[in-house]
């Protein structure tokens, strides 16, 4: 106001209330904006500070939701193997239901049986009952039939005791007896030899030497084509011939060995080891020849209780070559004296 005074008395125009109003608003103006950018700078920093703990904040969250992540993939990869074994332990489950089942069905099928089993067991008993009484019964008598016997074994031992000297002596008889039979079958053996050596030296002098016939330990051999034609059953001529010898000759010797000695002619039919032609075997033509020489033989007179025809095929040869003349010697009729 005393400026205002001082101005005006000086007569000129006062602008400096108007600057000082002008000075004044801008100031207040500039305290405001101030205040203003102080407030928002505040607010400012409030909200970017929210913003710094919000975003730790949700930092750690997802390190955490990571974290469960991870956890919930390793429980699944858990779950998926537990629910692998659950199904194996449920197909393994279903396969057991299955067996006991059908043992079950087997149970019953066999309590059944053992049902029915227990009722004819049951049955049976009462049956064996009944039989056990008659047996007592039967114990009874028999008791008494064995006390009799006991009084007759005693009768008996006293009569044993009695012939006791007498069977000694009976004993010392039957092994003198046995003794005599030995020496004696012994001499009839040796006879039996005796005649034998002297019914093939017999014929050794019937038939002479005679290709296709020969001695051959204790049997007289001929040689089949000697007899039969080759493959043939059928006696041939020449075969007749030589048998007509051999029946002369076992003739005197039936009339020269007693009756008691029991001895027979035994022939024996043998092949060679080759196979015939058609269906007939080795072994059938060795027993077909040696049949057909016992009945030439039974025909001349032979008595024929003490003739004997066995046929060996190919299965017992006298030479184990291959050669021609080994067949030829396999193939043969012998003629052996033994006993019966």
């Amino acid at each position: 106001m005393a400026v205002g005074r001082a101005r005006k008395r000086f007569g000129g125009i006062d602008y400096w209330p108007g600057f000082v109003d002008a000075l004044s608003v801008m100031l207040m103006s500039m305290i405001f904006l101030l205040s203003v950018f102080m407030l928002g700078q505040y607010f400012l920093s409030r909200e970017v500070s929210g913003k710094d703990d919000a975003l730790a904040k949700l930092n750690r969250q997802i390190e955490e939701l990571t974290s469960l992540l991870a956890l919930e993939r390793t429980r699944g990869s858990e779950n998926d193997s537990n629910l692998s074994q659950l199904m194996a332990t449920l197909d393994a489950a279903k396969r057991d239901q299955a067996r006991l089942q059908g043992l079950l069905d087997a149970g019953r099928s066999g309590a059944n049986e053992a049902t029915g089993k227990l009722t004819a067991t049951e049955r049976a008993l009462e049956a064996e009952k009944l039989l056990s009484a008659r047996a007592a019964a039967q114990v009874d008598i028999l008791n008494q039939q064995i006390a009799a016997l006991r009084r007759q074994l005693a009768a008996l031992e006293e009569a044993l005791e009695t012939s006791g000297k007498k069977d000694r002596e009976s004993q010392a008889r039957i092994a003198d007896l046995g003794s005599r039979l030995n020496v004696a079958l012994a001499q009839k053996v040796q006879e039996l030899a005796r005649y034998r050596s002297d019914f093939f030296g017999r014929l050794r002098e019937i038939l002479g030497n005679r290709p296709g016939v020969r001695v051959v330990g204790d049997r007289f051999v001929f040689e089949s084509e000697v007899l039969f034609d080759t493959g043939k059953s059928e006696m041939n001529a020449a075969g007749r011939v030589e048998l007509d010898k051999l029946a002369s000759a076992l003739s005197d010797l039936e009339k020269e060995i007693p009756p008691e000695i029991p001895w027979i002619m035994r022939v024996d039919g043998h092949t060679d080891r080759r196979p015939l032609t058609g269906a007939r075997t080795n072994w059938e033509l060795s027993s077909e020849r040696a049949i057909a020489v016992v009945k030439y033989l039974v025909t001349k007179g032979v008595a024929p209780q003490r003739l004997l025809a066995a046929g060996f095929g190919e299965f017992q040869p006298i030479d184990p070559g291959e050669s021609e003349e080994a067949h030829r010697r396999n193939r043969r009729i012998e003629l052996k004296l033994t006993e019966r």
